[in-house]
């Protein structure tokens, strides 16, 4: 619990603007996320999979991809107040706010 509220939220945030596409950014990232599971002493000596699974967690690069598809969601669907049409014509995106 004090991982979820203390570690995760810095290691997510702003993950919109901020998303590392090479390995060694994503490896990094993920370093931290290990390490704070091995710290449950029941389950130092699984391996991280297991570790996952019985914390009931995630792994950061599925959060961060899941993080996108809701924003993209919302963008799309006007959740933000402004509607996006497309012309088809000059296939021109235009945004307004309502």
């Amino acid at each position: 619990m004090l991982y979820k509220s203390l570690v995760r939220s810095h290691l997510e945030y702003d993950n919109l603007l901020w998303n590392p596409y090479q390995k060694q950014g994503v490896k990094a990232l993920e370093k931290v996320q290990m390490r704070a599971t091995r710290l449950v002493t029941a389950l130092r000596d699984k391996p991280y999979q297991e570790r996952l699974r019985t914390l009931d967690l995630r792994t950061l690069k599925f959060r961060r991809l899941r993080g996108d598809m809701i924003e993209t969601y919302k963008v799309l669907s006007g959740i933000y107040g402004y509607t996006c049409l497309t012309r088809n014509t000059y296939n021109i995106r235009v945004c307004y706010s309502r």
